[in-house]
């Protein structure tokens, strides 16, 4: 068994039983020695099952169905040690949020956020301030060189609640940094553009 095969096992059943909705409960009913494997081999940097990393293996069409477990009850908190673990093993990455050079680095941005986002949704206050002071440095080079998000300019202020709506409903479809950027380019469409792309 290595992960390859777990992920094609879980899509065969999912294109044959083809559920409305699936997390890992139904994969522990419909293939409990995937669940074990994935419980044992597929970790997060915190020691967590990376159902990240199962669910990004995953066609996009089974990504939309993943719905994992609410937490009906958050208990905000602070811890260093968590968000410490991602900062120091991608230390040498953060510049991803400020000048990506290439697919690689754009990837690693996109491990390094979810990674972050996690931790934050489950109440961690230090990784959501972290996460939400990385990626204003994407937003802030966006909003120069994208004439979609443009009408930003001026709202600055209002980012960081953006921000903070698109890590508490933030799913598994897609990357966090691409959920981000179409979150702020449809609301920014309701924004009166202060100024002019054309004129800067």
């Amino acid at each position: 068994m290595d992960f390859d095969h777990a992920v094609k096992i879980i899509s065969k059943l999912l294109a044959e039983k083809r559920p409305d909705t699936f997390n890992s409960s139904w994969i522990l009913k419909h293939a409990p020695h995937i669940y074990s494997y994935i419980q044992r081999q597929v970790r997060s940097d915190i020691g967590e099952i990376d159902w990240d990393r199962v669910t990004r293996a995953l066609d996009r069409r089974f990504q939309r169905k993943w719905m994992p477990h609410s937490r009906n009850r958050k208990t905000f908190y602070r811890e260093k040690a968590e968000v410490g673990i991602i900062l120091e093993k991608y230390h040498a990455k953060l510049y991803a949020f400020i000048a990506p050079a290439d697919k690689q680095d754009e990837q690693m941005r996109d491990i390094i956020s979810i990674a972050l986002v996690r931790i934050a949704q489950k109440g961690n206050i230090i990784a959501k301030e972290e996460i939400t002071k990385l990626v204003r440095f994407t937003i802030d080079e966006w909003i120069e060189s994208r004439p979609t998000l443009s009408s930003w300019e001026g709202y600055e202020f209002m980012i960081p609640h953006r921000i903070e709506t698109c890590i508490r409903r933030y799913r598994y479809s897609g990357t966090f940094i691409g959920y981000l950027l179409k979150t702020l380019e449809y609301s920014g469409r309701g924004l009166n553009q202060t100024t002019s792309y054309l004129q800067r």
